[in-house]
């Protein structure tokens, strides 16, 4: 009885408060990102969340809303493709100046290239930069060849300008490359084949978003003519195009996968394509399952004000059902 009196009387002091709960709800829930993930933050509001902004103030001081050069508001949610400018802290606010909870978000160092492709000929060049929030001194651009030699850009490779490193490729280059701070800190990390035959195919060597478009270009180094190339995804035929280039619409998750082309000049290397899935929308069950007990029945006593005559019987039930448990002890 005691526990249906409690259930009732929090959820009328939780009505009578007002829309005081509203909460900050993070998807996926974490904290850490990389630059070009994608997060969704939702005010969860008790009521309508008519009035209610998705703010941020960042790092370097900028104060702001979602839908002014940051997020894509949709509903009381705000997507957001991530940068390390993004950074900061990240609240729900009312009009009348009411917030819920705040979320600290912090977007790691990236490591970026240009041309943006996996797969290069001998000579050719390529920039890695590591973007980092605020300063990127102390960030060092490191790899890993395909021959176990580890080393910094600078030594015996690359020239180091600012926070770039470019290099002139040779097939020893091969390898996996990443920033590192000098406390431990690492970027994503990024594998570059470098190819001494005729072949290549030009592919993303970074990430690309579900539903965006990609085209895998099988490119020979002696012509700038297209050539006839066949495409394949981890060791099966998948398409012939005249053109020498493929296109994906919409790519998918399923399109994640190891490719190669082959044309009559020759075969390229395998280089994986990583597709990343934006942050989904929470749905309006997975909202009600985050609310607190008083928060729900609070919401349905405002949706439905015969509720509560229900959840009066209910006590009276509670305490009949206790009345005949204590007789029963007695007996």
């Amino acid at each position: 009885f005691s526990l249906c009196v409690s259930v009732l009387l929090s959820t009328l002091v939780y009505c009578s408060l007002g829309q005081d709960g509203a909460s900050l709800g993070v998807s996926p829930d974490k904290s850490q990102f990389f630059k070009y993930e994608s997060v969704s933050l939702s005010c969860e509001v008790q009521g309508k969340s008519a009035g209610w902004r998705l703010k941020r103030n960042t790092v370097s001081g900028e104060r702001s809303d979602c839908g002014r050069r940051w997020g894509k508001p949709q509903g009381s949610s705000c997507n957001v493709s991530l940068i390390p400018s993004h950074s900061g802290v990240y609240w729900c606010e009312s009009g009348s100046g009411e917030h819920s909870n705040a979320v600290n978000i912090t977007v790691h160092a990236f490591l970026s290239v240009s041309p943006d492709r996996s797969q290069f000929f001998k000579y050719e060049s390529v920039s890695l930069s590591c973007e980092v929030q605020g300063n990127s001194a102390g960030w060092i651009l490191k790899r890993y060849t395909v021959s176990g030699e580890r080393s910094d850009c600078g030594g015996n490779w690359g020239k180091q300008q600012g926070s770039s490193c470019n290099v002139s490729l040779t097939p020893s280059h091969s390898g996996k490359y990443w920033c590192e701070s000098g406390s431990g800190e690492h970027s994503n990390a990024v594998n570059i084949t470098v190819h001494a035959g005729a072949v290549i195919l030009e592919s993303p060597a970074l990430p690309v978003t579900e539903r965006d478009s990609v085209t895998l270009s099988c490119r020979y180094q002696g012509t700038l003519s297209n050539l006839t190339a066949d495409f394949y995804k981890d060791g099966s035929l998948i398409r012939t195009e005249t053109t020498g280039e493929m296109t994906i619409p919409a790519v998918s998750k399923s399109d994640e996968g190891l490719y190669k082309c082959t044309n009559s000049e020759g075969e390229s290397p395998e280089s994986w394509m990583t597709v990343t899935v934006p942050a989904p929308i929470p749905s309006p069950a997975v909202l009600v399952l985050s609310m607190s007990l008083p928060r729900l029945l609070c919401s349905l006593l405002v949706g439905s004000p015969y509720l509560l005559v229900t959840i009066i019987l209910m006590v009276k039930g509670c305490r009949s059902r206790t009345q005949g448990e204590n007789l029963i002890r007695k007996d």
